[in-house]
């Protein structure tokens, strides 16, 4: 099978890209990034050099590629975010909005017959239950910057899942880790959990979902070559509150045990979006995605990921 993916050069790009081949499939992974090329072809797949705003390039690169599957992959986030500033998301919801009108275009214009999308499964209303599957109300009006984040979310599965003749599946991904992730051991996360810098907040109740980068690319090869739609969530079987995380992260590091800090300062030191993620962040349950995609996360928990990750 032919398939397309857009944004083949992050942290999931990488292990997708191998995995994709080793499946047999003919791949074409796309880099706004000329150097970050090689890395495609590396992994076995040929390499398109473009930018997803720039429509009429897009289209041909796609056109001669002339997939079957289009896999969105395409995010902006910096290594390291200001989580106090409104607009620190901004360029990712950009993508997520025109970036995704551009590529849909751009794979019908191509015949493509399926869309597989990346969405966030760690932006659900922090109220009610504290795992949440698929059907359950996105974090709408949540403090700057998720709110603007939630609205360009629900607008790329809007587009992905109301596209007429193509079939449409988004992965809402939880946290990811592993190599080349904020979590890797010479990610920003490692580095602030050294500096102990990465607090447990308040009684650190926010429950958070992990998955292994190469959990995560397995899953995409999965709504690949499979014939579901819809919206699923991508996570381990452990959410953990941050209270159980956060020293088990430091200690798989090596490094010193957290700071616990209460909540009026993490908002003023981090911003009440974070500060609010703490204590009240709703981890995600997979057992959706396990029961219709036949899949199954090689790391089960982060608690085995992280020693293994990061040891």
């Amino acid at each position: 099978m032919k398939v397309f993916v857009a944004g083949a050069s992050g942290a999931i790009g990488r292990p997708l890209m191998r995995q994709l081949v080793a499946a047999g499939h003919e791949v074409t992974g796309m880099t706004r990034r000329a150097e970050r090329a090689e890395e495609i072809r590396a992994a076995g797949a040929q390499a398109a050099v473009c930018d997803v705003f720039d429509a009429a390039a897009l289209e041909a690169a796609v056109r001669e590629a002339a997939p079957e599957v289009v896999v969105h992959m395409l995010t902006a986030i910096p290594e390291r975010i200001d989580w106090k500033a409104a607009d620190s998301l901004a360029p990712t919801n950009r993508l997520r909005k025109e970036g995704t009108a551009n590529l849909i275009a751009a794979a019908r214009a191509a015949g493509a017959r399926r869309m597989v999308a990346e969405s966030v499964a760690f932006l659900y209303a922090q109220q009610g239950e504290w795992v949440k599957d698929e059907e359950a109300e996105l974090a709408f009006g949540a403090p700057p910057p998720f709110g603007d984040a939630v609205d360009a979310l629900a607008d790329l599965e809007r587009q992905v899942l109301g596209t007429e003749g193509m079939e449409g599946i988004v992965l809402r991904f939880a946290n990811f880790y592993g190599p080349g992730t904020m979590f890797a051991a010479a990610g920003s996360q490692a580095e602030e959990a050294r500096r102990r810098r990465l607090p447990v907040v308040g009684k650190g109740t926010g429950r958070f979902s992990f998955i292994h980068v190469e959990d995560a690319a397995a899953a995409v090869v999965a709504a690949v070559a499979g014939d579901a739609t819809g919206v699923y969530n991508i996570a381990d079987d452990d959410p953990a509150p941050m209270r159980e995380w956060v020293p088990a992260y430091a200690e798989a590091l090596g490094a010193k045990p957290p700071r616990r800090v209460p909540v009026w300062l993490a908002r003023l030191v981090a911003g009440p979006a974070i500060a609010a993620n703490a204590i009240e962040l709703r981890g995600t349950s997979n057992t959706k995605a396990k029961r219709e995609l036949g899949w199954q996360p090689r790391y089960p928990s982060w608690r085995q990921g992280f020693r293994e990750a990061l040891g």
